[in-house]
């Protein structure tokens, strides 16, 4: 096979859109086979030294701290394995969101993975990212015309990261499942949120945390269904000492990733004809204020995200953002201990320091695990790290599993599509520009009228627009007999009033037909809101255990 870790990779991923479809890339036969080679990798880069300490003991001290921590912290709500493995680890990450089912698929490839290699299975619940909405869409109404309702979980509030975003509205939240079950009930009758919300309720009960009492609850459920894995927040990621040496190593190379990462952005956007100053993620700056690192920092004060840049000023080094905050950092040498140290204190002064979406995948592909399962969305962005590490780090970076599927909610309706619109469209414009077709010798008598002329036989202008088409045109006679027959296929347009009615009456339907399609045949509603044995089914079948 071609080596998913041996070159660029460069490719276009598109969401399944079949009911029931899976995008699995490279084809789960080989998985096996690439993370082979991810371990190949990592053996001949672990003399790498990241100023003063080797990729290998990173990489080693990083599992085995990540799966401590999220060991512990699975425990304080679901059972976790006496024996756990650290020497093979496979990540996938997502926000603790009501997500739809193509996402939550990685979590059962993770689990099968591990089942069948022996290895330890860890989630990600990346909670530095904000809750943007408070409300999930439910479709209701009827097959005939359904829409989309936005029914809330929860009041709105300051769009802050999920690790700070606690519940506001008990009342609201409370209800919630009662009314996305009323609102659902006319087009699916057995929700999986009738199961769920009550164990999202549980939750809430020993967690503040939206996002916590969401992810929780759901992975309480994964292991009814037989699935072994662990959990852990990227908040808590970001406490590990090894993770922190990572941050330590960047911090001190700031100048060196800005250069790499804007380099391999600007390469980027320009394969991918991409305009856009924000996609997929900004420009890293600097100016006299200091050099902008892929990091967020906010403080319990003031917990709004804000850029984290490392400046030096009056011959010390500061991390700071730019609304005030700053804390002076030991100078930069070979010997990174003394900042890892300075970094550490930082959650003591109740200060965040998280990482933004590359430094993240970064992290967890090339030092925390074997191999590293990615949506769409993340496998578009992580061409762009492999570009970066390659620079940056010197080594070649592991390759990734790319999976999404899709699963359309069980509701029956008829079977509609583009090609009916087309199809109606076709027959509209053979009306006007070939009434010829739809006049029968039976109507061949009737008259139409053709003013200002008086009225004329339908037959008549048929034959006369046979003899037209039959004559070979000149160049003196096209334009005339061109105009010739747009007037009979006009004057014909009398006789073929039932005809167009019924076809702009068929086209109508078709286009509401269509309209509830998009709506009933959306991929990207709540996993909760689809019945448990289909999500269960579908789910559970998409990676069959290897052999």
């Amino acid at each position: 096979m071609t080596s998913a870790s041996s070159a660029p990779r460069a490719r276009r991923y598109r969401a399944p859109t079949a009911d029931r479809s899976v995008l699995i890339d490279p084809p789960w036969s080989i998985v096996r086979e690439l993370i082979d080679e991810n371990v190949a990798l990592r053996t001949s880069t672990s003399g790498r030294e990241l100023a003063g300490c080797s990729i290998a003991e990173l990489s080693r001290r990083a599992r085995e701290e990540i799966v401590a921590a999220a060991r512990h912290y699975t425990a304080t709500y679901r059972n976790v394995p006496a024996q756990i493995n650290v020497d093979r680890v496979f990540l996938a990450g997502h926000h603790p969101e009501l997500f739809h089912p193509g996402v939550w698929a990685k979590n059962f490839a993770l689990s099968r993975l591990a089942d069948s290699t022996g290895g330890t299975a860890i989630n990600l619940l990346v909670d530095s990212d904000t809750l943007k909405r408070t409300t999930i869409r439910v479709p209701t109404g009827s097959v005939q015309r359904p829409r989309i309702d936005e029914i809330p979980f929860d009041t709105p509030g300051p769009e802050i990261a999920y690790e700070q975003r606690t519940i506001a509205d008990r009342a609201l939240w409370n209800s919630f499942g009662d009314r996305v079950r009323e609102r659902l009930s006319p087009l699916v009758s057995d929700p999986l949120i009738a199961e769920f919300w009550p164990r999202v309720l549980e939750r809430s009960r020993h967690e503040r945390l939206i996002g916590a009492c969401f992810a929780q609850a759901r992975h309480q459920l994964e292991g009814d269904w037989g699935l072994h894995s662990l959990e852990l927040p990227q908040s808590r990621v970001c406490l590990l000492e090894s993770f922190t040496w990572f941050a330590a190593h960047l911090f001190s190379e700031a100048e060196l990733f800005r250069t790499v990462h804007n380099q391999a952005l600007r390469r980027y956007r320009r394969q991918y004809h991409i305009r856009s100053a924000n996609h997929p993620v900004p420009e890293l700056g600097a100016d006299d204020n200091g050099i902008e690192v892929p990091f967020w920092l906010w403080t319990d004060e003031n917990p709004r995200r804000r850029r984290a840049f490392v400046r030096q000023r009056q011959g010390a080094w500061e991390l700071a953002d730019r609304t005030g905050w700053s804390c002076e950092l030991p100078e930069r040498s070979s010997d990174l201990g003394r900042l890892v140290e300075r970094l550490l204190e930082l959650p003591g002064r109740g200060v965040k320091l998280r990482s933004r979406a590359l430094a993240t995948t970064m992290f967890a592909r090339v030092f925390a695990g074997e191999l590293f399962i990615h949506g769409i969305g993340g496998a578009k962005y992580d061409e762009l790290t492999d570009a970066i590490v390659r620079r940056f780090y010197g080594v070649e970076p592991p390759g990734y599993l790319v999976l999404s599927a899709t699963l359309r909610l069980p509701i029956d309706r008829p079977a509609i599509g583009n090609d009916d619109l087309r199809n109606v469209n076709q027959r509209l414009r053979e009306i006007e520009f070939h009434p010829e077709r739809f006049l029968p010798e039976s109507r061949q008598a009737e008259s139409v009228t053709t003013l200002p002329a008086e009225p004329r036989v339908v037959g008549d202008l048929l034959r006369e627009k046979q003899r037209l088409i039959a004559e070979i045109p000149t160049r003196e006679t096209a334009r005339t007999r061109c105009r010739a027959i747009r007037d009979i296929n006009a004057s014909l347009q009398g006789a073929m009033q039932n005809e167009r009615s019924q076809t702009l009456s068929q086209r109508a339907e078709v286009l509401q037909a269509l309209a509830a399609e998009q709506v009933l045949a959306g991929r990207e509603y709540s996993f909760c809101l689809y019945p448990a044995s289909q999500l269960r089914d579908f789910l559970l079948e998409i990676c069959p255990p290897s052999r």
